[in-house]
């Protein structure tokens, strides 16, 4: 490895058995959609419709992670992780959505799951990362409620065979992006624009959370941690007016509250059931739903990569569009950006982890994604000198840092991602890796973000 040669300080401030880790997701990386019994998934049909995915890109290869798994591992093993997050895939584990397991598939994961701790790591497990089975999407996909009870039964496949190795099981990653931007937006899998259809895949998203995490405690033989990851950022007024205020209310419900509230409340926030029966849209609550929705469980998962304003104006300053629905335009904070155009807010990272424990009291977080696109430069040899990676890194672990001295109960911190992969409706034209991969030879390069990740976690271990 080329040695670090950034002036970007460690991380300081973190006690020497706060949990350190890398993550990734089944599609981005594996490849092999085709192989040992994997049917297609949601992804594979979406990136084959025309301008769905940037240059045509897929997963077909991706960064052949299953075939080139003990390699990663020993990756990770240099970097010094306590543990890797990774997501299973559905149609590999359980092809069509239905039936038995396929042991081929799941030997995979079996695989994957010994040679981590054959190597020092934990396993942190994902069970749903967005790889539907084309075949339940076909029978009606998340609006669709029994595929709720489709994933429950899934994840007791899964859970079956590595709940003896495996200490932390996550249902979902994200729900808000499976539902807002596969089925409402249209630019996530499967791509439809139905907004009472992105309604109804929320509500069974979080059901099928609590629908799993049930069966999953019932049938433990020893305790394990359960919990759920959420993508949030945080929504402020872009102005000191009414319909800014009203805006930034809006998408804080929609984007956190919506989940949060039945998870730790067990009910829908009052103000956004309104917003939606003004619309004549509704949550498709049956009986007992949020009973299960608001199933205990033990840790929260927090994506986080930027924060944003909210104006109730359009940018001609109307407050309605043409359909009478009040105004919620998102305005970027005035701050350096990303490769994505995202902006670089690790202060709105604190207000994020301070709100939620005070919001939301008694969860510990963990923060399981959390990383940065740039336009990588690799030299004659494949190393990437990213300072701004590092950087990124450096300033949103140092948010966590000052969260956790206003009392939030962070306990951990996972770089996103371990490898430069398939960035969903961007192909390969965005690499958040701390990990170079050469798309041509799948040579792997640790980047200099990799090399600082490393010497901070060395560092604060001896602290």
């Amino acid at each position: 490895m080329n040695p670090t040669t950034t002036k970007v300080p460690l991380a300081t401030g973190l006690p020497p058995k706060f949990l350190w880790g890398v993550a990734t997701a089944s599609y981005q990386i594996e490849g092999a959609v085709a192989e040992d019994g994997r049917t297609p998934s949601i992804w594979d049909t979406f990136s084959r419709l025309d301008g769905a995915v940037a240059n045509g890109d897929n997963g077909d290869v991706a960064c052949d992670h299953y075939h080139r798994m003990p390699q990663d591992v020993a990756l990770m093993k240099s970097l010094g992780v306590d543990s890797y997050r990774f997501s299973v895939a559905w149609p590999r584990v359980q092809p069509g959505g239905r039936g038995p397991v396929n042991p081929a598939g799941l030997g995979f994961y079996e695989r994957l799951v010994d040679e981590l701790l054959a190597n020092g790591i934990a396993p942190w497990v994902t069970l749903y990362h967005w790889d539907l089975p084309q075949e339940l999407e076909d029978a009606g996909g998340w609006p669709n409620r029994d595929t709720a009870y489709r994933f429950a039964d899934y994840a007791m496949l899964v859970f079956g065979k590595l709940q003896d190795r495996v200490d932390t099981f996550t249902t979902m990653n994200e729900p808000w992006c499976s539902a807002w931007l596969g089925y409402h937006v249209g630019v996530h899998a499967p791509g439809r624009q139905e907004f009472d259809a992105s309604l109804a895949a929320t509500h069974h998203l979080l059901l099928g959370h609590g629908l799993a995490t049930q069966r999953m405690r019932a049938a433990e033989t020893r305790p394990h941690t359960y919990g759920i990851t959420l993508n949030m950022g945080t929504a402020d007024p872009a102005g000191d007016t009414e319909a800014d205020r009203d805006a930034a209310r809006r998408a804080d419900g929609m984007g956190l509250r919506l989940y949060l509230d039945p998870l730790r409340k067990g009910e829908y926030p009052a103000d956004v059931v309104a917003d939606l029966a003004a619309r004549g849209s509704a949550m498709p609550v049956q009986e007992g739903d949020l009973e299960v929705i608001s199933t205990p469980f033990d840790v929260l998962g927090v994506n986080f990569y930027f924060g944003q304003n909210f104006a109730g104006t359009d940018v001609e300053g109307n407050r309605h569009e043409a359909n009478g629905e009040p105004v919620v335009r998102a305005v970027f904070p005035d701050t350096p950006r990303t490769a994505m155009d995202w902006p670089i807010t690790p202060e709105r990272f604190t207000q994020l982890l301070v709100r939620l424990h005070r919001d939301y009291p008694g969860l510990p977080l963990i923060i399981t994604e959390n990383g940065a696109a740039f336009d990588d430069q690799p030299d004659e040899t494949g190393y990437v000198a990213d300072d701004d990676r590092t950087e990124y890194l450096a300033s949103h672990i140092a948010a966590v840092v000052a969260a956790r001295e206003q009392g939030a109960d962070v306990r951990g911190y996972f770089a996103w991602s371990l490898l430069d992969n398939f960035e969903w409706a961007y192909g390969y034209d965005k690499r958040f890796g701390i990990v170079r991969v050469d798309y041509q030879s799948l040579e792997r390069t640790p980047k200099q973000s990799a090399l600082w990740f490393r010497d901070s976690i060395a560092a604060l271990r001896s602290s």
